[in-house]
């Protein structure tokens, strides 16, 4: 049988977004882009969405509501401020809103993560978020969890929490962050650049500012008005549990895939273990003239660590199952 074209495989994904547009309760854009990402991130094919849907992006899926986010943000505000205090001045230092909102998407992983041990299992888990220093700004462990019926208790494993956007793909684990936990899961979220902005808007900062930009001359209520309509509005926020690593699990050296094209290489799949010079090896393995570069990122901005494509993590119910038992 001959494979598809790549037009071929564009318009199955275009058709297949234009499907799901509804069940995902997302516009046309959001959804081209989370099914184009589970294509490019080996979770499936375009020969195979109907069962990547059904079996492992539904069942794997949660719902972030507005009370939720807002435990979050605020939970998030509290870290972040004593995180730009101790990085005042540094050459880590962020801009105070840009480090507040990303902390709130990672705060979002988190939380859709309990939200799904409690839709699939029954349990409980606390989060422990508290002040810390930038050092904490790293995936947060779970921190306690219920099984009924006993009480909150120190979790038996260690399990560390990634997010990215929809259009994340790699599971990226710096230095030796892979050994300090047993489970590192990764969590996608469906959070833009104005995913902040939606939620002040939701709550009423924007008609407390715009009210006084008015009284002030700044603008009339038709500039209001429409100021305000270019905002987007507040909805419940996807997240979809995309899969685990496992410390445990038997990892092999330049563990990768990928596509030679008339001079580069571009890696699409990577399970395992990173070292500095890999990249060089696999040039020379490859007999590669050109560069080699990570799909969709080009290139880490460290050498060492531990790396994983979506498509490669676990993530059916059987894997979880094995990790619950250890909970």
């Amino acid at each position: 049988m001959t494979p598809p074209t790549k037009k071929q495989q564009q318009e199955s994904i275009q058709s297949f977004a234009q499907q799901k547009r509804d069940i995902l309760k997302v516009d046309s854009k959001e959804a081209l882009l989370i099914i184009e990402k589970s294509v490019s991130g080996g979770e499936t094919s375009t020969e195979n969405l109907n069962n990547w849907f059904d079996q492992r992006f539904i069942p794997n899926r949660v719902e972030i509501n507005k009370d939720e986010y807002a435990e979050m943000c605020v939970n998030a505000l509290k870290a972040v401020s004593n995180i730009a205090a101790t990085d005042y001045g540094t050459s880590r230092q962020r801009d105070f809103g840009q480090l507040w909102a990303d902390m709130i998407r990672g705060y979002l992983g988190e939380i859709a993560f309990v939200k799904f041990l409690k839709n699939k299992w029954g349990i409980e888990a606390d989060l422990g978020h508290e002040k810390g220093s930038l050092n904490d700004y790293l995936p947060l462990d779970i921190h306690a969890v219920r099984i009924p019926p006993e009480s909150f208790r120190k979790p038996n494993i260690n399990i560390s929490i990634k997010t990215t956007k929809w259009n994340g793909i790699w599971l990226d684990i710096p230095g030796d962050q892979f050994s300090h936990s047993d489970v590192h899961v990764f969590v996608k979220v469906g959070v833009g650049r104005d995913h902040l902005f939606s939620f002040f808007k939701e709550i009423g900062v924007f008609d407390n500012i715009l009210k006084i930009g008015e009284e002030v001359g700044s603008l009339d209520r038709d500039d209001s008005n429409k100021l305000l309509k270019t905002i987007p509005s507040f909805s419940p926020i996807n997240a979809y549990i995309c899969g685990f690593a496992d410390k445990s699990g038997d990892y092999e050296v330049l563990s990768y895939s990928g596509k030679i094209g008339r001079k580069n290489y571009t890696i699409e799949g990577w399970n395992g273990p990173r070292s500095s010079g890999d990249l060089e090896k696999l040039k020379v393995k490859e007999n590669i003239p050109g560069k080699v570069e990570f799909l969709g990122i080009g290139n880490f901005s460290h050498e060492q660590g531990y790396l994983f494509n979506a498509g490669s993590l676990k993530w059916n119910m059987n894997d979880w199952d094995s990790v619950i038992k250890k909970l």
